[in-house]
């Protein structure tokens, strides 16, 4: 999203002669925009094909096929003109697996992730009216003024063990109200934010021990136990996280030293936004209660969606009897059923709470639209099935190399489909089963197979502009993606080369 950043006044004189202005980065909306035409335009050059399948649901290796009834030009711009609709409540059908809003089947749209984020913005926004959150932040911020990267690192370690447990991913998008102005006192940019919170839990994703939805469904379509490779996936975990957490402090302290040093920029009061010199005034009992309140719904949620019986027992365990399995749906009602108790701990009334709902729901919908046309595009690709030629484009490349040649192969070309399918449980749903064969013939475990694919999955999410982690993130902290993509560069370079020099010695030690 644009932002201003703020500068000073030019000293008098003679008025410098009148240029033109330069043209800003575009929007995320744009940026989302063109990529939705680009995928659209791309379909009628890629062929449609499609795998067959196994009873659960697995694509069985060699069995790509191109597939006739190529939609007519009429449908395909009627899917070009529905994708944000479609993006938001699209429902796919079982039969064909085509996605539009008027079909009978399951939600394929976001709209159970929109809904989060509204309510998420109603329960911080009636938080902050109360006046508790300010008063924690700064109090916080005072504690923490001479060790304050004791914090940052705190967040990624916390979010990088939840991403590599359970695939922490878009529920850190509740997280920015309140780390944003937070990073903010302690001199820091949105940036910092932004770094600590989608880099946190994307290296643990990227590097998952037991995530069932990552390393559980791909281990089940390789037809290898969850276990199988979790050693080298520990010590990536360590090392990887390791690395990002020292280049967000990095980034840190280099911003904090020099404010000029910014990549994010700075809107209008976030430089006015200190740590007091002086302890802030005690809060009030009302206030600590509030606090409390955030942080136990916060905790719970946390708690309601972690898959226990799966990380504990496997990915075919039953639940245990005090699991609760909770998803966006109950997690949506937690924080709006939040919002009405924060509301009546706070004082605010019926008036005030009324007002501070509405609000949030405001101040967040743009983060909730960005998510939405970042679906949408996922639709146009699933509904011109393009993504199964490309799959089939990329096993070519894998076959017949080295062991760790081979590794290292599977990482590459994952990435492309990690692109095209931001959901992890999607993409190891369909090249799993392809890949997984052709490590056999190569000489590697088949949960080496897994950790590539897993990586590049992870890799990938750190920056593709279709995941709602990526661009509902930055939206809710108001940092641009060209600016975001700045940042995270270099990091993804840096682990790119140690996950490669992971996967290539782990082939060749076998």
């Amino acid at each position: 999203m644009s932002e201003t950043t703020v500068t000073a006044d030019p000293a008098p004189g003679p008025k410098p002669a009148q240029h033109k202005k330069k043209r800003g980065f575009p929007s995320t909306y744009t940026i989302l925009a063109g990529v939705t035409v680009a995928v659209w335009l791309a379909a009628f050059v890629i062929p449609p094909g499609a795998y067959q399948v196994d009873d659960k649901g697995h694509t069985i290796a060699g069995s790509y096929h191109r597939i006739e009834g190529a939609k007519a030009f009429t449908a395909r711009l009627r899917d070009l003109f529905l994708a944000p609709i479609n993006g938001l409540y699209g429902i796919q059908d079982p039969k064909t697996g085509q996605v539009a809003p008027d079909m009978s089947g399951s939600l394929y749209g976001a709209a159970a992730v929109f809904l989060f984020v509204l309510a998420v913005g109603a329960f911080i926004t009636v938080a902050f009216a109360t006046g508790a959150l300010d008063s924690g932040i700064g109090r916080l911020a005072y504690k923490l003024r001479s060790r304050s990267f004791l914090l940052i690192v705190g967040i990624m370690v916390v979010f990088a063990v939840a991403g590599t447990v359970e695939g922490f991913a878009e529920e850190t998008l509740g997280f920015y109200a309140l780390l944003v102005p937070l990073m903010l006192a302690l001199g820091y940019d949105r940036m910092t934010a932004v770094g600590a919170i989608i880099c946190g839990a994307g290296v643990g994703v990227m590097c998952s021990t037991v995530n069932p939805f990552a390393t559980g469904t791909a281990s089940s379509a390789a037809g290898v136990p969850i276990g199988d490779g979790i050693v080298l996936r520990l010590a990536m975990l360590v090392v990887l996280t390791t690395v990002t957490v020292g280049y967000v402090l990095w980034y840190a302290r280099r911003v904090k030293t020099d404010p000029d040093k910014s990549w994010s920029g700075w809107l209008p009061g976030d430089r006015e936004v200190k740590a007091e010199e002086h302890e802030p005034d005690p809060m009030t009992r009302r206030q600590v209660a509030v606090l409390w309140m955030v942080g136990l719904t916060f905790a719970f949620m946390i708690f309601a969606i972690i898959p226990w019986a799966t990380v504990i027992n496997g990915p075919d365990a039953k639940s245990f009897s005090w699991e609760l399995d909770w998803y966006f749906p109950e997690l949506t009602a937690l924080f709006l059923v939040g919002a009405v108790v924060v509301g009546l701990i706070g004082g605010l009334g019926e008036g005030k709470m009324s007002e501070a709902i509405g609000k949030g729901f405001g101040d967040f919908v743009g983060a909730g639209i960005v998510i939405v046309l970042a679906r949408g595009v996922t639709v146009i690709m699933n509904n011109t099935q393009i993504t199964s030629t490309v799959l089939h484009a990329l096993e070519g490349v894998v076959t017949g190399t080295s062991s760790a040649v081979f590794a290292v192969a599977v990482f590459l070309v994952n990435i492309p489909l990690a692109f095209l399918i931001p959901s992890t449980s999607g993409h190891a749903t369909l090249a799993m089963p392809i890949m997984a064969p052709l490590a056999d013939f190569a000489n590697v475990p088949r949960s080496l197979v897994v950790t590539a694919w897993q990586s590049a999955s992870g890799w990938a999410n750190l920056v593709t502009p279709t995941t709602a982690v990526v661009t509902g993130g930055i939206a809710l902290a108001k940092v641009r993606y060209d600016r975001y993509v700045k940042f995270v560069v270099p990091l993804m370079v840096i682990l790119f080369v140690l996950t490669c020099a992971f996967l290539a010695v782990a082939a060749w030690i076998g």
